[in-house]
């Protein structure tokens, strides 16, 4: 009986060991790595249109997001044909991080949030500028980071800052 509990400490001792010599995160790599891709993101929208946004969205069936205005997530065919309908009636969408937090949750999972400023310019050159609110679930897949989830609400417009007294 002895031998037993010898043997069963043991286990317990290299098996607790085994987990305190894993590699720990590198949280501040996959931070700048994701915020990379973020930025990439934008880089892309302002360079090819809204419709480069699909090389970020994860097409998989978990993708969900809720578009400023909703009050409901939808799935990704119904956010990949909002974007290419706006894509239509845009000449040129821009955005900007004002903020950006990323959080690491193991090696392929992380969430963001941060502040966005976007300028839009219509195809009968009327100019639109908004902050936007932003916060999802980014998913790591072979092909890179990609938006999993997530919401984005606006927080004013510039019409809206030009009519506060």
């Amino acid at each position: 009986m002895r031998l037993f509990f010898y043997i069963g400490g043991l286990f317990l001792l290299i098996s607790c060991d085994a987990i305190g010599t894993s590699d720990p995160l590198d949280k501040e790599q996959l931070r700048q790595e994701i915020r990379q891709m973020l930025h990439n993101y934008h880089r892309d929208i302002a360079g090819e249109g809204l419709t480069a946004e699909f090389k970020y969205l994860d097409p998989s069936e978990d993708f969900f997001w809720v578009p400023p205005g909703y009050g409901t997530a939808i799935t990704y065919d119904s956010v990949r044909k909002i974007l290419e309908q706006n894509a239509l009636t845009l000449k040129l969408a821009s955005f900007s991080w004002d903020t950006l937090e990323v959080f690491p949750l193991s090696e392929k999972i992380a969430g963001f949030t941060g502040i966005v400023t976007g300028k839009l310019i219509d195809t009968k050159d009327v100019e639109s500028v908004v902050r936007m609110i932003e916060s999802g679930t980014l998913i790591k897949r072979k092909d890179g980071w990609k938006l999993l989830s997530g919401q984005t609400a606006v927080l004013d417009t510039a019409a809206d800052r030009e009519s506060d007294p």
